[in-house]
């Protein structure tokens, strides 16, 4: 029997004698699994009726005001989940056929991936399948062990696939001036009590059966008086100076520390910016290297355009991620499939 825990989904539960709209929920499981903002979940899934594909919406219900005013973290939210998908598709049926934003009329379908000709899949791509289980965002620390060069170019390769470009920011003065814009991006923003609210919003304490947000154990706070208390905290004080002192020493100290750019600013390279940052997270969990994201830099307008030339970046910055190896830390829970469902 097939778990509605996302996370507890099973290669070999692969129900291959089923019709093909029964194997599509399937595999909906591994799509679930995708990171986003606050671990909001924002999308939506149609399974097309003869079970020839699927169709994929961002749900604007779950978008967020304050953080995400023009929905560019949802699309790659969302860009994530449609890479899951096409894997987990490709690994288990024939190739697909992506098609992005394929109606101008309705904004929020966002893709369609449909069955086609029945091909041997890309053994690259197998690997990045099997990963999806695995990965997860650690803010933990990272041990002080360099990422091989060769993984480092790899990465760059994943994202370019996707049309994407992967900076690798070098230690010393480039890696301090864009440490030093997070601190930035991190105090304005708390500055808002409404961002605080917002964000206090989506944490819940350990004990919490919710299935979307962030429970206060994915901060590292594993007492359940700490994590009961960590949304009151959240919304009623500004720790944007601390908290922004802290994701600077972060990211000055991380192993790599890299950010995603795009050549275009709008929807269609945010969803693709979105499937090249899956590619990027589960090559890189598939050499035991954990991410976390340090977006502030690009979530406050005002200093994005600071960000792209402190790190002499090609194109729009549209995130920021921090790598490096740990150990395993706890994932955020996921709702089931049966919620995604449209």
């Amino acid at each position: 029997m097939v778990s509605s825990d996302p996370w507890s989904i099973r290669e070999q539960d692969f129900p291959a004698d089923a019709t093909r709209w029964e194997q599509l929920r399937f595999i909906l499981h591994y799509a679930a699994l995708a990171p986003s903002s606050h671990n909001t979940q924002p999308w939506k899934f149609r399974i097309l009726h003869a079970g020839e594909g699927v169709e994929l919406y961002c749900d604007s219900t779950r978008g967020l005001r304050v953080a995400d005013p023009d929905r560019r973290e949802m699309l790659l939210s969302c860009g994530a989940a449609l890479l899951n998908l096409r894997l987990a598709m490709e690994y288990f049926g024939p190739r697909v056929y992506t098609t992005l934003m394929p109606d101008e009329d309705e904004p929020d379908l966002l893709a369609r991936v449909d069955w086609g000709y029945r091909a041997l899949g890309d053994a690259a791509d197998r690997l990045l399948f099997r990963n999806i289980v695995w990965r997860h965002t650690d803010r933990s620390p990272f041990q002080d062990w360099n990422i091989p060069q060769h993984l480092i170019t790899e990465l760059q390769q994943e994202a370019a696939k996707e049309g994407s470009i992967l900076t690798f920011v070098a230690a010393g003065e480039m890696r301090n001036r864009v440490a030093a814009l997070i601190a930035s991006g991190c105090e304005r923003q708390t500055e808002d009590p409404e961002f605080r609210r917002e964000l206090a919003d989506w944490v819940h304490p350990n004990w919490s059966e919710v299935e979307d947000g962030m429970p206060a154990y994915a901060f590292g706070m594993k007492s359940y008086v700490a994590s009961a208390v960590a949304p009151i905290v959240l919304r009623s004080f500004n720790w944007g100076k601390w908290a922004g002192r802290e994701m600077a020493e972060m990211a000055a100290a991380a192993p790599a520390l890299a950010i995603l750019s795009t050549a275009e600013d709008r929807p269609a390279a945010w969803l693709a910016a979105g499937q090249a940052l899956e590619r990027v997270l589960l090559r890189a969990c598939a050499e035991g290297v954990r991410a976390s994201f340090l977006n502030q830099p690009v979530q406050v307008q005002e200093l994005r355009g600071e960000l792209a030339a402190a790190a002499n970046l090609q194109g729009t910055p549209q995130l920021v991620l921090r790598l490096g190896y740990a150990f395993h830390a706890k994932a955020t829970p996921r709702r089931p499939v049966a919620a995604l469902l449209c």
